[in-house]
């Protein structure tokens, strides 16, 4: 829990609009599927989400160490290895989701989409330093 604290404004945000759109894409896949059906799609949906959550964290610690590194390759080096490693993580997310029958792809790609949501909502926000 003191790791959430440490978060700058923008992460908090971007967590909390993925929490909106991912309960926003739960809502519609319900309204979709009209039955248990929707449960495989919600828990895709949660499984990515979860991840983007992840990924946000991920992002504001290389940011933030990326600053400690000097101008040379080694920073550089962690800065890609780290770009790397959560684009993997989202392949591996959808890979699962392709290969469980529990868990509906098209859930997973909406979820995988709510990071994106999240980035383009912090544009519209003011920040509380403003």
């Amino acid at each position: 829990m003191e790791q959430v604290n440490r978060l700058s404004w923008p992460a908090k945000r971007m967590i909390g609009a993925i929490a909106v759109s991912s309960l926003i894409f739960i809502a519609g896949g319900a309204l979709y599927y009209r039955s248990f059906s929707a449960l495989p799609f919600a828990l895709g949906v949660v499984l990515a989400a979860a991840l983007n959550v992840v990924k946000v964290v991920l992002l504001e610690r290389t940011a933030q160490k990326a600053i400690e590194f000097d101008e040379g390759p080694a920073g550089k080096n962690y800065v890609r290895f780290q770009f790397l490693l959560r684009y993997l993580l989202t392949g591996l997310i959808l890979i699962i989701a392709a290969l469980a029958p529990f868990i509906d792809l098209w859930g997973a790609i909406a979820g995988v989409f709510t990071l994106q949501i999240a980035a383009v909502s912090i544009r519209f926000t003011k920040s509380p330093q403003a």
